[in-house]
């Protein structure tokens, strides 16, 4: 592998790496090819568990050289695309999105198309909402009259009066340029026009529309002046759906970024004469040590190739350290472009909010949102507490330190999924080194099977149970990926990591009702545990002085029966299938030998 490293030239290019069967691992790239490859095995101690993975496996190095760090984005983009590499940052954005054509033939048409080919046509978008597209594609059909049949249409093949008009042509969406009732020139004059409105430039239309409203009127052509204002509001209405800045500020691309629940978000908002004409967003998850820099920068060319963008212009909400060739960018504080970067901001909040909650309901089913919600503020949370598990540690005089760990999901308990533990690190009662130990076994279990984290932990307990819990936490590298807080009785005190001061929440309220809820049902479940325990220990010791029955056979009985009166009354017919023949002799003999 040294001897590969040395070879690698400071220039820019694209690094790609294989295993020993030739499969592509990762595509990369870098102004400086040597240092950036050089910095994966540099850095090899502090690289993260994936990180590692990879370059255990990497067995070839290839390197292609180029121009510019431009030309090296457009290349690994290709090869990304066309290799799949496993190592990349994965793109939730597989899904193929429509286009509004605008054929290359003498009388064009306009329609929607999911097939993007570089055949002379006009293609438009692509459109993410389909319910937008069919509305401008209305809004185009209202104003312009084209055809919508696939004959073909030639000005020879009209002269030979091959075509008849159709039904678009009686109820007056078509002029029928068919049967030559409309003039090539017109046909195609309003097809300029119509690319035009699907470029979002309006005011060329606006002012053809206005000219020739003014033209028929002055004509005394009444019925075609007033054709010609409804048109006109018509592009007005549609225009003020969309206007949201100042009309000067044309041709710009702005995006907003954001990362949540392991995965980095960016919408995207085209702006042509302060009216947004595209709308998007992008998911996207990092496979190995990329910077937020690095994704953003990823996805914003990612869509810009996606929409074919020539904006000269991107606004940004931080610097991100790239070479974007020939375009400005813009990080606005205050102004227009500021409030189209807090638009942007908006759709991606409201993305993220619509994102998070379909992926709870496809997880926990239908989300109780006004309950969850209201906890969510009254607690300060980050995220809807749908699943919370609460803990409680309990024992008598010292013996069967036990805890338990009661979970509920969509404010509702999940019995089935209850849990209680028998405390093994600590021999005298030690409420925080008991919710230490407990803490740290329930959640490493959790990580090691790979199923799923609460989204709120509830301790019953004050600050010093929060802080032993806070401690195993940070063990297992779950501080702040979990939002945790502590019940402390009598005043029924809300404690926070990182708050001294604790929350008191009204006494009414649903919040505080759900979390005393949680809380007794953890104790209620802890003390049953304890209590079972008990019981079984003074079973444990009439059955300890039967001599030849060890542990395993005590517990099949006590699990099998609800007493020691009928264990003693069970005929060895009934012990046989359980314990064996003669163990079932043993037990029979000892309570029926007196």
């Amino acid at each position: 592998m040294a001897k590969q490293l040395e070879n690698i030239p400071h220039k820019p290019g694209v690094y790609k790496y294989y295993d020993k069967k030739g499969t592509i691992l990762y595509v990369g790239k870098a102004k400086d090819l040597k240092k950036r490859v050089s910095s994966y095995w540099n850095n090899q101690n502090n690289a993260s568990g994936k990180i590692k993975v990879l370059l255990s496996r990497i067995y070839k190095i290839e390197y292609i050289i180029t121009n510019s760090e431009g030309d090296a984005l457009l290349l690994e983009n290709n090869l990304i695309k066309t290799l799949h590499p496993r190592y990349n940052i994965l793109l939730k954005d597989d899904k193929t999105y429509p286009w509004i054509k605008v054929t290359n033939e003498e009388f064009p048409r306009i329609f929607k198309t999911r097939n993007y080919s570089p055949d002379g046509s006009h293609y438009f978008g692509p459109y993410p909402s389909v319910t937008m597209m069919y509305l401008l594609l209305e809004l185009l059909q209202k104003l312009f009259q084209f055809r919508t049949c696939k004959l073909p249409l030639t000005y020879n093949t009209i002269q030979k009066n091959k075509f008849k008009v159709c039904l678009e042509y009686h109820i007056g969406n078509c002029k029928a340029p068919c049967i030559a009732k409309q003039h090539i020139e017109d046909y195609n004059e309003k097809i300029g026009l119509a690319i035009k409105v699907l470029k979002g430039e309006l005011k060329p239309v606006k002012e053809y529309l206005l000219s020739k409203m003014n033209e028929y009127s002055e004509q005394l052509k009444f019925e075609l002046a007033h054709e010609y204002k409804k048109k006109l509001e018509l592009l007005d209405q549609y225009q003020s759906k969309s206007i949201i800045v100042n009309q000067n500020i044309h041709n710009i691309d702005v995006f907003s970024f954001d990362f949540k629940d392991k995965h980095y978000f960016i919408n995207y908002v085209k702006i042509m004469h302060g009216s947004v004409v595209q709308s998007h967003n992008l998911i996207l998850s990092p496979q190995l040590n990329e910077t937020k820099e690095e994704i953003f920068y990823e996805g914003i060319m990612h869509i810009r190739n996606l929409f074919n963008s020539s904006s000269k212009e991107i606004i940004i909400p931080f610097d991100i350290d790239a070479n974007f060739e020939q375009i400005k960018i813009t990080i606005p504080k205050s102004g227009d472009k500021y409030k189209l970067l807090q638009l942007s901001f908006s759709n991606l909040n409201y993305f993220i909010h619509q994102y998070t909650l379909n992926k709870l309901k496809a997880n926990y089913g239908n989300v109780n949102v006004r309950l969850l919600n209201q906890v969510k503020k009254d607690l300060q949370l980050d995220n809807l507490p749908v699943r919370m598990e609460c803990f409680d540690n309990s024992h008598h005089q010292g013996d069967d330190l036990v805890a338990s760990c009661v979970v509920f999901v969509n404010g509702k308990p999940a019995k089935n999924e209850y849990r209680h533990f028998k405390i093994k690190t600590v021999d005298i009662p030690d409420d925080f080194a008991s919710m230490r130990e407990v803490i740290y076994r329930r959640y490493k279990r959790l990580l090691e099977e790979n199923l799923p984290l609460p989204h709120l932990i509830v301790i019953d307990g004050g600050k010093g149970q929060l802080s032993s819990a806070l401690e195993s936490l940070n063990k297992l590298d779950l501080i702040n990926k979990i939002e945790i807080i502590s019940i402390a009785k009598k005043l029924e005190e809300i404690y926070k990591p990182n708050i001294s001061l604790p929350l008191y929440i009204n006494k009414r309220s649903e919040t505080l009702k759900l979390i005393q809820r949680i809380r007794n049902e953890a104790h209620r479940f802890a003390i049953s545990f304890h209590r079972n325990l008990k019981t079984n220990h003074s079973h444990s010791s009439i059955l300890d002085e039967i001599i030849g029955i060890g542990e395993s056979t005590k517990t099949k009985l006590l699990k099998n029966f609800t007493s020691i009166d009928e264990i003693s009354n069970a005929s060895v017919e009934t012990l046989k299938p359980l314990i064996g023949l003669h163990k079932a002799k043993i037990i029979w003999n000892f309570f029926h030998s007196i």
